[in-house]
């Protein structure tokens, strides 16, 4: 069966926690640090996790010493997995299938992470030449999301994400090239703490590139690639990130802004930057 490419801020690839079992707050572990105020491991529900499978300081994590929690996005995996994969029944209910459920989570994240970057790249319009390739690469892998645990338990996905980043990768070359001038390449450098306030680096690729704590106040981050790029605690006080390619919330959340900062208009204003 056919199904409609969403676009990149579809509902589809955003988290419905309502519709999820808090698979996040279960299946994942984590280890008590400056993002987290307990150590939990993998399969453990999270103390703050509620009958209802909401969280009971959803509204305080950041207060709560629980900062990872706001950072993190599913990319609609969660509720993929609990009303398709499993049908509405949640590991509370069945909990011979928990195990199942939790491996499966993190499979299905990735398979929808590569989902919502090919839904913006199938958006640029300077992108058009490969769209063909990209819908493809959408039709292949929103399939196999829709398959059985055992199925995607068994998908290779870091060969399907190599495939599609090839992908992906000339979409933002395509979509680069519009920009007048010489581009400059960051892709994959270690950036760690750079000084780059007012940096022009309009049309640039710094995918994968290291940015913690960064300081790009005012840098000039128009249409960049920022596929992969790790903004912890990056400073983007006053920066343009206006069409910044394969943006995502996360990545956002993660960094450091404030009122002046612009950003795509598919992606939120964190609610943590300064007014």
């Amino acid at each position: 069966m056919s199904h409609p490419t969403p676009r990149a801020g579809h509902s589809d690839l955003r988290a419905a926690c309502g519709d999820c079992f808090g698979l996040c707050c279960v299946a994942l572990p984590f280890a008590r640090s400056a993002d987290f105020a307990a150590d939990k491991g993998a399969g453990t529900p999270c103390s703050n996790l509620q009958e209802d499978f909401g969280c009971g300081i959803h509204e305080r994590l950041r207060e709560s010493g629980y900062q990872g929690c706001t950072v993190f996005d599913c990319f609609g995996a969660g509720q993929k997995v609990s009303q398709v994969t499993f049908g509405g029944r949640s590991w509370r209910a069945e909990p011979d299938s928990a195990r199942a459920m939790y491996e499966v989570f993190p499979v299905m994240r990735q398979l929808h992470e590569l989902l919502r970057y090919v839904a913006e790249a199938l958006d640029l319009t300077a992108a058009k030449a490969v769209h063909s390739d990209l819908r493809a690469a959408y039709d292949r892998v929103d399939a196999l999301t829709r398959e059985s645990a055992d199925t995607l338990l068994a998908a290779d996905v870091p060969a399907l994400r190599a495939e599609v980043n090839a992908h992906l990768l000339r979409a933002g070359e395509l979509a680069r090239a519009a920009v007048p001038g010489r581009k400059k390449n960051h892709r994959g450098a270690d950036l760690f703490g750079a000084r780059l306030r007012g940096a022009r680096l309009r049309g640039a690729t710094l995918r994968g590139a290291c940015l913690i704590a960064a300081d790009l106040s005012g840098a000039d981050l128009r249409d960049a690639d920022l596929i992969g790029a790790d903004l912890r605690d990056a400073n983007l006080s006053g920066a343009d990130l206006s069409g910044a390619l394969f943006l995502t919330q996360p990545q956002l959340d993660a960094a450091r802004g404030d009122a002046a900062t612009r950003i795509p208009g598919a992606l939120r204003r964190p609610k943590h930057w300064a007014a």
